[in-house]
């Protein structure tokens, strides 16, 4: 696809730094290098120039050009490596906005031109929101994963089989009134189960992916006075809840998020768990039970020789037990004081060996859409399938359910019905990217 403008804007982070990159992509990017450094370098080869507006020198810098179809977005690409001073960056930005054709790109616009000249494909552009976004390793190695294609090339794996078996079928209802020598449902199954088999993985770790894009939640939960509040103000080493001795003092849900062995983890202080007449506390209560069940895992904390029940808390699996202010505990088992600090390291090693080992059952599918295209799919693999079963079925509806099947992974990889969704995703993208 040709665009008939060219764009430009800073493509590295704002304020001063050692170097800045500003990005020119369309059918002027390479006037504009003559215009501010005179002459036009090799294609793919750094030269030190210097650039001027007009009659005066801007700054000395890195040009390199690409040539359309060898380029990030396809187009016509060059790149001024400047000093990142926010005057040098400033007046290179202006000399750009005086060259003619070219105006100042949209936020995600270089992307997004990328997706349209086929150098990336839907997933792959999500793949590169999220790992600018990245805050942690689990989701720097996710996300690079999805951006260089590995979901896409699954996708276009199973698609292949789908369209296979279309083929085969059809074949069958093109000769209708004549012998087809083969019986071709076997083959057919066997695609389809292979397809299936492999789509059904994929969407088993798809909960763990998006936990490993947007963050785990784990709950401290127990009754008042347990020291929740100063676990968590020693787990983010500064006052984030009010402690006292006064029980029910936390009222509402406090929040502190971390890095914890490359896994992005928000730890979540509760109100202390009893009964009440307060109104408010009750309020708090409730609270903290919706959202202690919804959490991803439970720290209970306990008394010595207590158990780890909790009003309507769930108990579930990996969940852990913890005796609070445990500096003044003389029992064998976990004892932890955000006080002292006594247990705390052995405490968030534990939760990050279970967090862990979710995370290692994870897919590519990391978010909602990817999960609801793959749900359909599906629908419509096991449709053709029971219709392979079944002799009345004819093979046109048959053919007719595998075709949905492989719209709804074209839809995956953003082959079809994407508009909706592509103004949210480059809403998100940084100008210059």
């Amino acid at each position: 696809m040709e665009n008939a403008d060219t764009i430009f804007a800073l493509a590295s982070a704002r304020g001063r730094a050692g170097v800045a990159i500003i990005r020119v992509s369309g059918p002027q990017a390479f006037l504009a290098v003559v215009e501010l450094a005179k002459q036009l370098p090799e294609p793919r080869k750094t030269s030190l120039r210097l650039l001027w507006d007009g009659d005066e020198a801007l700054d000395q810098a890195l040009v390199i050009i690409f040539e359309k179809g060898a380029s990030f977005t396809g187009e016509d690409v060059a790149e001024f490596h400047v000093h990142g001073g926010i005057a040098v960056v400033k007046s290179v930005l202006s000399a750009l906005g005086r060259v003619e054709g070219l105006r100042s790109a949209q936020p995600g616009e270089f992307t997004r031109r990328a997706l349209e000249n086929d150098r990336m494909d839907l997933p792959q552009v999500e793949g590169l929101a999220d790992l600018i976004d990245a805050e942690t390793e689990a989701q720097r190695r996710q996300a690079l994963m999805v951006m260089q294609g590995s979901l896409s090339q699954k996708c276009e794996q199973w698609r292949q089989h789908l369209v296979r078996a279309m083929a085969l079928l059809e074949a069958v209802i093109d000769f209708v009134d004549e012998d087809v020598p083969v019986d071709v449902a076997p083959e057919v199954k066997e695609l389809l189960r292979e397809v299936l088999g492999g789509i059904e993985s994929e969407i088993s770790g798809s909960r763990a992916a998006e936990k490993i894009r947007d963050g785990f939640e784990v709950a401290l939960v127990g009754p008042p006075n347990i020291g929740k509040s100063t676990l968590l103000n020693a787990i983010a080493g500064r006052e984030v809840a009010l402690t006292s001795e006064i029980a029910g003092t936390t009222r509402d849900v406090l929040e502190v998020s971390l890095n914890l062995d490359g896994l992005p983890v928000t730890i979540l202080d509760l109100a202390g768990i009893r009964e009440s007449n307060d109104t408010i506390e009750k309020m708090g209560i409730e609270r903290a039970v919706k959202r202690a069940n919804g959490a991803d895992l439970r720290v209970f904390m306990v008394e010595e020789n207590d158990n780890c029940s909790g009003d309507g808390i769930i108990w579930q699996k990996g969940d852990i037990v913890a005796i609070g202010k445990g500096d003044q505990s003389n029992v064998e088992s976990l004892k932890v004081s955000g006080k002292t600090g006594l247990g705390v390291s052995r405490l968030l090693a534990g939760i990050a060996q279970e967090l862990e080992g979710r995370a290692a059952g994870s897919s590519l599918l990391i978010r909602q859409r990817h999960k609801e295209a793959a749900e359909n799919a599906i629908k419509y693999i096991k449709s053709t399938l029971l219709g392979l079963e079944d002799e009345n079925t004819p093979y046109e509806i048959i053919s007719a359910d595998l075709a949905f099947a492989v719209s709804s992974l074209d839809e995956l990889i953003g082959r079809v019905d994407v508009e909706q969704i592509l103004g949210e995703i480059f809403a998100g993208f940084c100008i210059g990217k």
